[in-house]
Parts: C-alpha cells; sequence; structure tokens
C-alpha cells in the first residue's frame, strides 16, 4: 500500500547574528551580519511586519539567496532607528515574494505576546515545582485559564480580534481585553470594598483611556511611516 508523502513545511528561523550561511551558490560561507555589511542602500526595502500596540510596525529588509536550493534565503531586518538588525533563515516549499517571508516573520510577534500575556495575567511562570508531572499540571492549569480569558474577550467583540478594535469615536473605549476581564473576575471573586457599579466605571474609564492612546500612536506613526 502506498503512503501519500506529505508536503514539507516552510519556514522562517530567527537566528543568531554568527549564524553561518553559504553564499555565491553555496561556494562561500559567512557570518551573517558580514552578509548585511557588504548589501548595498539599494537592497533594503521599507514593509510592515504587522500591527502592534502603538501601529504598524515598519522596519527595513533585505534578503539574499543562500545555499544551493532554489527557495532558501538570509532574511535581514533593520531597525529604522537604531539600526539593530536580526537574521531569519527561510526556505519555503514554492517561490515566496519578500512580502510574504516578512508577514510570517511578523507574526513571531504574537507568539511571544501570548507567551507575555500567560506569564503576566495566568502565572505561567510562578511556579516552584521539581518534578515533570506537578509542572505539566501547573502549565495546563495555566493556558487553560488563559485560553477561557481569551475566549471571553473574542466573544466580546465578535468579528475582531480580542484587544485589536480601533474606535473610530472619540468616547468609545476599546473592547474587554484579557487583563480587564481578569481585572473584573478578580473583583467579583474577591470583592473590594468598592460597588459592582464603581468597579464597571473603572474599567469603562481605563478602556477609553486606552482608546484614545491607541489612536494617538497610530495617528503619530501614520504621519512618518509610508501607506500600506
Amino acid at each position: 500500500m502506498a503512503v501519500p508523502l506529505v508536503p514539507k513545511a516552510g519556514y522562517v528561523l530567527a537566528v543568531a547574528c554568527s549564524a553561518r550561511v553559504r553564499i555565491n551558490h553555496g561556494r562561500t560561507t559567512v557570518r551573517a551580519d558580514t552578509v548585511a555589511g557588504r548589501l548595498p542602500a539599494t537592497a533594503w526595502q521599507r514593509h510592515s511586519a504587522g500591527r502592534g500596540a502603538k501601529g504598524y510596525r515598519h522596519y527595513d529588509w533585505a534578503w539574499i539567496h543562500i545555499g544551493t536550493g532554489s527557495h532558501r534565503h538570509l532574511l535581514i531586518r533593520r531597525n529604522r532607528t537604531t539600526g539593530e538588525l536580526a537574521f531569519y533563515l527561510c526556505w519555503s516549499p514554492t517561490t515566496a515574494t519578500l512580502a510574504e517571508l516578512v508577514r510570517v516573520a511578523g507574526v513571531r510577534w504574537s507568539i511571544e505576546e501570548c507567551f507575555q500575556a500567560a506569564k503576566g495575567q495566568v502565572g505561567l511562570d510562578h511556579y516552584q515545582v521539581r518534578h515533570w508531572t506537578s509542572w505539566h499540571r501547573h502549565i495546563t492549569l495555566a493556558m487553560l485559564a488563559l485560553a477561557f480569558l481569551t475566549a471571553v474577550a473574542a466573544d466580546a467583540a465578535p468579528g475582531r480580534p480580542a484587544g485589536r478594535n480601533f474606535p473610530t469615536q472619540d468616547s468609545d473605549p476599546i473592547s474587554l481585553t484579557v487583563p480587564e476581564i481578569r481585572h473584573l473576575l478578580t473583583a467579583v471573586f474577591a470583592p473590594p470594598a468598592a460597588t459592582a457599579a464603581r468597579l464597571l466605571h473603572w474599567s469603562i474609564w481605563r478602556r477609553r483611556h486606552q482608546a484614545t492612546a491607541r489612536r494617538s500612536h497610530y495617528r503619530r506613526r501614520s504621519l512618518d511611516e509610508p501607506a500600506g
């Protein structure tokens, strides 16, 4: 019985500046930062790695073919302000554009954001255990709690990712976020001296000011960044 082959998955893998890559059709091996230093100014293109909390994350990007394969590249990101460089090894089963590789590299931010939320909101790293079983139980319960909060936040803003809505009216607050829902649930199960009405009032006040700050950040960045 013939077993169908599973197509290989492409990747965009962050590596250190000291990572060595093959250029000139695999004939020369050099460090990634050395390659970046040799690139002409025309090799850099401006692309957005996606939306962040304070606006679109625009960087300068460059890529070069590496190795002997037809779809292997070294992707280089340069911070426009500090000049800091980041490096990615890329491979795709089919031809990919620079914009597509940049989009995939930008997805990493959402993963880091998820880990940060898990640590800050549900105590993912707040454990003192020495055995795998107890560690596994803690991690599982923490991720379950985060999944619950995320589902509630998504349900509060149907059709829009939690925490990613941008109100157009100055008086409108942002939708309920994971931190805000956790704060409200904590108040419900461990009631403070304040009344429920006062807690809701402060929740709306916080989210309205968060919406104002978010609009201001995007408005400021839109003046400096290219469209698209």
